[in-house]
């Protein structure tokens, strides 16, 4: 498994722009299919963006295509989250993702291990 720690969440008005950073331990992250989800308060933890392995496929929210990029740099072991055009509702804990399997994936349960989290918040 792979220990990922995010950073990059902050305050932003509508309308703004935060690039949110994964950092990843271990000599295999580059084998890892990542992603990012967000939970709101009171709500289930979802889906936002997706890499594979290679970085030659990506997969988002449709609510986010368009404003939000994931990219990778294997030689740095991290994904980012370029996040533009921030809406109020894109307000939530943002996790990064790794799994083994390689794939970017929509759901949750392929992912084997998780960060702790960041808080992004966008004020209207």
């Amino acid at each position: 498994q792979v220990q990922l720690v995010e950073s990059g969440g902050g305050l932003v008005q509508a309308g703004g722009s935060l690039r949110l950073s994964c950092a990843a331990s271990g000599r295999t992250f580059s084998s890892y299919g990542m992603g990012w989800f967000r939970q709101a308060p009171g709500k289930e933890r979802d889906f936002v963006a997706a890499i594979n392995w290679t970085g030659r496929s990506t997969y988002y929210l449709d609510s986010v295509k368009g404003r939000f990029t994931i990219s990778r740099d294997n030689a740095k072991n991290a994904v980012y989250l370029q996040m533009n055009s921030l809406k109020p509702e894109d307000t939530a804990v943002y996790y990064c993702a790794a799994a083994a399997n390689g794939l970017g994936s929509s759901s949750r349960y392929e992912y084997d291990s998780w960060g702790q989290g960041t808080q992004v918040t966008v004020s209207s």
